[in-house]
């Protein structure tokens, strides 16, 4: 009983132990912020990259395979599954207005099954705003006024059916949906907004004149597409280019998606890389024009001897799950449902759609997972290094504690001379670092938790006070600072500095216990 006296006391009276209390809050404040805002950008990368993949992915890049509209419709029998789409996903060229090419990922989506599995629509950028970001203040961003409600409204409308009127003809034709960053027309700016650039280019006199450019909305500035198709067994025919007006542009909150990926009509693309539904020339029949082992496909055309119908392929088929999959234990049983409802379907067509052994079955995070255990590992590592700098606390304690024992020898003496125990004394000096800990893991809770609820609010005011940014919205791309505090990590912390303490203070503990009373006593 007297142990819990003393501490009392000890605390109430000494500044010191109040400074080792501060280390403490501290060291637990740091270790719980970088947690939360490393574990934050985690969840945001596989958020974000799953609004735009689904759950679960059928893959067989290249040549693809058919019966995709059978498939899907197994798939949406199940009861875990929700929606799916198909895709076809494939690399190519993009040619800019100005001629300059780029390297792009064409994916050719349907946008009206599309937008059920991802969420394709909600990642359109030019759309008409009501509420400007969170920290454009001034209103700058051009889709809160700019061209006006009625177009942005067309703008958007683009965007979900990836078509656009065609001024010759006044009906709709196919169009091209890039990423905010892959035609280098867009500044960004702090704020988290962006501007249309102007475009230097070649006029007909040959001179290099500015324009305005403002690709969904400006007439006349078509991007050039080139795909490089291949046959049923993986031979490549000739390049082929077409040009596509551009309906909108798409930002997923990846970088390295906004600068790459290209969205167009499925139809468009299959027809592109000779994928839609022909006519295949039978193995042996016909003489013109020469068939592969196998036969050819001929999308359009009719042989002159015995063909039959070759269906459309795709490459993909993406697939969401029903109900909410956070859970990892939901997300690997709608894998195995998938990988099931595959196979019955693989049997069903022998010899015409890969095994289901061959082709990839995959959530998001499985496909991106070197990426994402790579960050996964960084924030291993920095909460390792930040915790060996929590040490520092232990070390304090130990400082703090081993000059108060020398302070307080008479009262160790007093109290040995009175009946206590080696045990007990030792047992004053560890519950009255358990005690500092207790209150130093408290405050450092209490702020972790105020920081990183206020974490946007602290960063702007430190930017408008003493121009300070530290999370970049050019640089880190985010334009908010993500955060995730999770209750293991917070009791895990708490735990963590409490014990830290009574680790602290077990040395001087058991210099106290070894005293001698006399000895003690006798102490100036």
């Amino acid at each position: 009983m007297y142990q819990l006296v003393l501490t009392v006391r000890y605390l109430a009276s000494k500044v010191m132990p109040l400074l080792a209390a501060l280390c403490v809050s501290l060291c637990t404040m740091m270790v719980l912020v970088t947690w939360s805002v490393m574990s934050g950008f985690l969840g945001m990368l596989i958020g974000t990259g799953r609004n735009l993949a689904g759950d679960v992915t059928i893959a067989w890049p290249g040549t693809g395979f058919a019966y995709s509209q059978e498939l899907i419709a197994d798939l949406e029998k199940d009861p875990l599954v929700e929606a799916a789409t198909p895709m076809i996903e494939t690399f190519g060229s993009l040619s800019l207005p100005n001629g300059q090419p780029r390297g792009v990922m064409i994916r050719g989506i349907d946008p009206a099954t599309y937008g059920k599995v991802t969420k394709y629509d909600t990642s359109l950028w030019w759309k008409p705003l009501d509420t400007p970001l969170p920290d454009d203040e001034h209103r700058d961003d051009p889709r809160l006024a700019g061209l006006g409600r009625e177009v942005w409204d067309r703008i958007e409308g683009q965007g979900r059916t990836l078509s656009r009127r065609d001024p010759r003809t006044g009906g709709d034709t196919p169009a091209i949906v890039p990423g905010i960053h892959v035609t280098g027309l867009n500044a960004r700016y702090r704020e988290g907004f962006y501007r249309p650039l102007q475009m230097r280019r070649k006029n007909a006199a040959g001179k290099i004149e500015q324009i305005d450019v403002f690709l969904p909305y400006d007439e006349g500035l078509n991007l050039g597409l080139t795909v490089f198709p291949i046959d049923s067994e993986g031979r490549p025919y000739e390049a082929f280019t077409r040009s596509f007006p551009v309906a909108n542009e798409f930002h997923s909150g990846l970088f390295e998606v906004d600068q790459s990926v290209v969205f167009v009509p499925l139809a468009s693309l299959q027809e592109m890389l000779r994928m839609n539904e022909g006519l295949r020339l039978k193995a042996g029949a016909g003489d013109q024009p020469a068939p592969s082992a196998e036969g050819e496909s001929f999308a359009g055309g009719q042989p002159t001897g015995a063909y039959e119908t070759d269906p459309a392929r795709v490459t993909h088929v993406l697939v969401k799950g029903a109900g909410d999959l956070a859970d990892r234990k939901r997300i690997e049983a709608l894998t195995v449902r998938v990988k099931d409802i595959y196979r019955a379907f693989a049997q069903r067509h022998p010899d015409r759609v890969p095994a289901e052994f061959e082709i990839d079955i995959l959530t998001w995070e499985e496909q991106n997972s070197t990426f994402i255990n790579a960050v996964k590992t960084e924030r291993t590592l920095l909460l390792f290094l930040f915790s060996m700098i929590s040490v520092t606390a232990v070390c304090l304690v130990l400082a703090i504690f081993w000059s108060m024992v020398r302070e307080k020898t008479q009262d160790i003496g007093v109290l040995r001379a009175l009946g206590a125990g080696r045990a007990g004394v030792a047992r004053l000096w560890v519950t009255y670092g358990l005690a500092i800990g207790l209150v130093g893991a408290t405050l450092g809770m209490a702020g972790s938790l105020f920081i990183v609820t206020n974490i946007n609010a602290i960063h702007a005011w430190l930017g408008r006070q003493f121009d300070v940014v530290v999370w970049n919205p050019e640089v880190y791309y985010f334009t908010r600072i993500p955060t995730e505090m999770s209750a293991t990590s917070v009791v895990l912390v708490f735990i963590g500095g409490i014990l830290a303490c009574g680790l602290g203070a077990l040395v001087p503990a058991a210099r106290a216990a070894l005293m001698r009373p006399v000895a003690a006593l006798r102490n100036e």
